[in-house]
Order: structure tokens, then C-alpha cells, then sequence
């Protein structure tokens, strides 16, 4: 008997089945004002992990937390003329508090670049001070106009990263550590997401920034998702705020900078990336939930078991959850457990209990096997790994299946209804981009030929990465 699809399948209606496991899965609802949302402990779950996994590789990169208004004077961001543009459609502006009009309307975080620069410019006064490194994690505010839950919500969380440095080439060479020792790092290894790290084109990069590095992931729908960016500042936002420094040589110089950020767009990633038709499909290094034990029938042999079971995987480091809840039925549950995407789900009953062995559902593999008790603590560590780097093989299997090399404009837009394209960038240019963007198809990305980030966008071999997106 054929099992009754929870989700909308992906292949009839991929934005259908995406809004159903964010809702079925627990992860979100939508907020009381538009574009907003409410991130469920599951959900949150996800992001909690996210967060300790970045903020670790952040810290090694040598960068310390710290914390900014959420408030900022409007007359900050007039300051840096790009910058202004580039965000002025998506600010949300405070013009009233207190019952009374403002002296001067503040806006509300779209991102921390003016104000943080309001504050080096105080705690940077010589060389000695540099190079300053500074995070925050935070939420910030861009009015969307087509909000999706995770992916783009008026409101969201995220870690932006500031610096400042002597010099362009110490500047240039940490923005570039931030996107390969933090990011792909972290979306390689831990998110198990195959990443093609690239170069931003003008048009694309950030408002107000000289270069912005870039790590686009493929979709289960074939359309790109932009997970991490790390822009080089130059000294537009120094000169703007007068953020100078005494040299060596005792010349006041102006410093040189850098910005990062990633958000909770990753946890919409995830979903996009890994989920099947039976849910969520977490990896194993990230999942808050690594391992569930189920009690399949109301029995206190049973129930000892499962907890006894429990109690054994946590002290061989896996992350194990005791689902007893046998009050609810047994397959609702085991529907749940693979809504969520947890790795490994561990049955045990009557039978299992005379037989000293439990079933064993991998959700990644899709394989179901017994395993003996004693062998558990085992043997799930190494089933973990197996998982994990099955999962990004799989990712990157499908982005190279649905990547095609192309020569014209033409055959890059008709690659993007169903993958993504790459073409060199002397054929196509800017002229190319942008007839590319008349039809809903843009330049994610510039890569080098070899596959690494090229220094420059005229660089000669430049491919450009071109794709619909998110």
C-alpha cells in the first residue's frame, strides 16, 4: 500500500512543498506583520548550532563580539552616497517616540557599516590599534517585498562582521580568510552544502564595497542561493567617517576595511538543499538531535531500555534524544522524526528487546538494519561521518549534473530554467549581464578557471556562474 505523501511534492510545486515542511517540520510561522516570522524551538534549534559552529571559527580568525545599537541617526547613512542608495528602498524609518516627533528620524538596522564606523573612528587613533576586529550577532531590518519565511523576512538574525587594518593587502587577505576558513569551512563541513565560492560582478556586490566575495549553493529546484558574503570596503566608509590612524612614520592615514555576514537564510538552505519529499534531512554535525530512541509500545522493559540506550549514546558524544512519548502513536511519531530530518532514529519493542538488537532507520541512507544493543555506542559515531559526507556528495553530485557550459546568451538563459550555466566572462561582459537580468537570470558568481576566486573581474579566464535565484 503506497504511503500517503505529507508534503507537496517537490517535482509538482517546489514553493508548495518548501512552505509545507517549514510549517509541518516545526521550524516557523509567519509573524503578525508582514514579512516577519516566528522561529520555532526546532527551528531555533538549527540556528543555535549554526551559531556555535560559526562564532568558534570566527573567534579563531581572531575577531571578538561585541554589540551595536539597533537604532541609527538617519543622517549616518547619507554619509556614504552608494551605501544610501543601495539600501534606501528597504530601510524602515523611526520618525516618532515617546508620543512626540523625532529632532531627526533614526532608521532601523539594515546593517551596522555607518555606525560601527562612527566608533572606530573614536577607538582607532595609531597603528598599534589596528588591526580592530569586532562581530556582533544581532537582527536587522530590510522592508522585503516578497517575504519568504527564512529566506527573505523583513526582519532576520544574523552575525555581521567589521574590521579595520593598516593596509589594502592586510584588509584584502582577511576578507578573503573570513570566506574560506569561516564560511566554506562551515557550509562544507558542517552544513554538508557544496559551495562555489566566487567573485561578485560590480552590479552584484555590495553597496558601498570595492570587492565582495561570494559562496552560491545549488537548490533542490536548481536555483541559486546566495549563503555568505564577505565585501572589501576599500577606505570609502573611513574617508566618509574620518577613521584614520597616526602611522609608524607619523602620518595620519586612513584605515582599510572590511565587512562580513551570514543569516538565518542558511536554516532556508538547508531545507532547499537536503530536503526530500519526506522532510528535512539535518546533518549530522549539526543536528541538535543526532540520534532519537523511540519506544515503539507502552512497556517498562521497554521504556528502560530506550532510556538506558539514551543515556549510553550521550556518553559516547552523540547528541540522543528518548522519545517515550507512547501515548501517541508510533508511526505519527517516526512521521515526525523524519519531517525533522534527524539522522538516525532507533526502534525498539517487545521483539527487539528478546532479540538484543534495535532498528536502525538512517534517514540520509534511507537504509533500515538491526543492531545489537552493546554495539550501539559503537557504531554510531562512524554512521554519523558515513552520513555526513554522503550528504555533501550528494549535493555536489546534483550541482554538477545540473551545471552546463555554455557559449551565448541565449544558451545561458535556457541552462538557468533548470540549472545553472557558466560562460566566460570576456563573451559575456556587463552588456551580457545585463541582458541576462531582463530575463530573471543573474551572474552569481565569477570563478577563475582552475575553480579558485579571481583577484580581479577582468581577469583573464573569468567564467561567470549565472543562474536564476532566490
Amino acid at each position: 500500500m503506497a504511503k500517503t505523501p505529507v508534503l507537496t511534492p517537490r517535482a509538482d510545486d517546489f514553493p508548495r512543498w518548501y512552505q509545507d515542511l517549514i510549517n509541518k517540520a516545526e521550524l516557523a510561522d509567519n509573524g503578525p506583520v508582514r514579512g516577519t516570522m516566528v522561529i520555532r524551538p526546532y527551528g531555533y534549534g538549527l540556528w543555535e548550532r549554526m551559531q556555535q559552529e560559526l562564532d568558534s571559527r570566527i573567534k579563531g580568525a581572531g575577531a571578538a563580539n561585541a554589540y551595536f545599537p539597533l537604532f541609527i541617526p538617519q543622517s549616518y547613512l547619507t554619509r556614504e552616497a552608494e551605501h544610501v542608495e543601495g539600501f534606501a528602498p528597504e530601510l524602515a524609518v523611526v520618525t516618532h517616540g515617546g508620543g512626540r516627533e523625532l529632532e531627526e528620524p533614526v532608521v532601523v538596522r539594515p546593517t551596522s557599516e555607518t555606525i560601527v564606523n562612527d566608533y572606530f573612528a573614536k577607538w582607532v587613533q595609531s597603528y598599534r590599534d589596528l588591526p580592530l576586529l569586532i562581530n556582533q550577532w544581532a537582527n536587522v531590518v530590510r522592508w522585503e517585498l516578497r517575504p519568504r519565511v527564512f529566506l527573505r523576512t523583513t526582519e532576520f538574525l544574523w552575525q555581521e562582521g567589521h574590521t579595520a587594518h593598516a593596509t589594502y593587502e592586510d584588509a584584502r587577505d582577511y576578507a578573503a580568510r573570513i570566506h574560506r576558513e569561516v564560511y566554506a569551512d562551515f557550509m562544507e563541513n558542517v552544513l554538508a552544502m557544496d559551495v562555489v565560492p566566487g567573485r561578485k560582478t560590480a552590479r552584484e556586490r555590495f553597496a558601498g564595497a570595492v570587492n565582495t566575495l561570494t559562496l552560491e549553493g545549488m537548490m533542490g529546484d536548481g536555483k541559486a542561493l546566495q549563503l555568505g558574503t564577505s565585501h572589501e570596503l576599500g577606505q570609502n566608509f573611513a574617508k566618509a567617517f574620518h577613521t584614520r590612524y597616526l602611522s609608524k612614520d607619523g602620518r595620519q592615514e586612513y584605515v582599510w576595511q572590511t565587512s562580513w555576514g551570514s543569516t538565518t537564510r542558511m536554516v532556508g538552505a538547508l531545507v532547499m538543499m537536503h530536503g526530500d519529499d519526506d522532510g528535512l534531512r539535518v546533518p549530522p554535525r549539526l543536528a541538535p538531535i543526532q540520534a532519537v530512541v523511540v519506544a515503539i509500545k507502552d512497556d517498562d522493559a521497554v521504556l528502560t531500555k530506550v532510556r538506558e540506550l539514551g543515556e549510553r549514546l550521550a556518553a559516547a558524544g552523540v547528541r540522543a534524544h528518548v522519545d517515550d512519548r507512547t501515548d501517541t502513536p508510533f508511526g505519527r511519531r517516526t512521521v515526525d522524526w523524519e519531517l525533522k530530518g534527524v539522522p538516525v532514529r532507533i526502534e525498539v519493542g517487545p521483539r527487539d528487546l528478546e532479540s538484543g538488537t534495535a532498528v536502525v532507520v538512517r534517514r540520509i541512507a534511507g537504509s533500515k538494519e538491526p543492531a545489537a544493543f552493546e554495539a550501539l555506542p559503537a557504531l554510531l559515531p562512524g554512521v554519523l561521518a558515513e552520513d555526513q559526507a554522503l550528504l555533501l556528495s550528494r549535493s555536489r553530485e546534483r550541482r554538477e549534473a545540473r551545471t552546463a557550459e555554455v557559449a551565448t546568451v541565449e544558451e545561458a538563459v535556457e541552462a538557468a530554467r533548470t540549472g545553472w550555466a557558466r560562460i566566460p566572462w570576456d563573451v559575456l561582459g556587463p552588456e551580457g549581464e545585463a541582458e541576462l537580468a531582463e530575463q530573471g537570470v543573474s551572474v552569481r558568481c565569477l570563478v577563475a578557471a582552475d575553480g579558485s576566486v579571481p583577484e580581479r573581474d577582468d581577469q583573464v579566464g573569468n567564467v561567470a556562474v549565472v543562474a536564476r535565484a532566490y
